[in-house]
């Protein structure tokens, strides 16, 4: 994976922030910020400059996928890892919109599924 280790979680939900934060941080991972919506969210990823965004698709003003497609055109982007509580099948297509990396049902995401994710990526 190199040197990809700075990362950006953008989660309305303060307990899975916290839980994502330790998780990351455990597998050598360094979370350089937090965000709970989509304006925060790209606020902080054009000030924090992450190397990765775990991007909620569900948050309160506009979805991740939105939020995605914004920080593609902020060059260069972040690389985004989108997630929910939802199933992957509840979003179809919209998950393949090359705008983001892949997606992690929220009880999957840890550092392994993410260096997964850039592996392949």
């Amino acid at each position: 994976m190199g040197r990809m280790t700075t990362i950006l979680i953008v989660d309305d939900d303060r307990r899975f922030r916290t839980q994502a934060r330790d998780l990351l941080e455990a597998d050598g991972f360094i979370v350089i910020g937090q965000a709970v919506d989509g304006a925060s969210g790209l606020e902080a990823a054009r000030s924090l400059r992450p190397d990765l965004v775990l991007l909620d698709i569900g948050l309160p003003d506009v979805d991740g996928f939105e939020v995605a497609r914004s920080l593609a055109v902020d060059g260069p982007p972040p690389l985004v890892v989108l997630t929910s509580s939802r199933d992957a099948r509840a979003y179809g297509r919209r998950l393949t919109n090359g705008h983001a990396l892949g997606f992690l049902p929220k009880e999957q995401v840890s550092g392994a599924a993410i260096r997964a994710l850039v592996d392949r990526g």
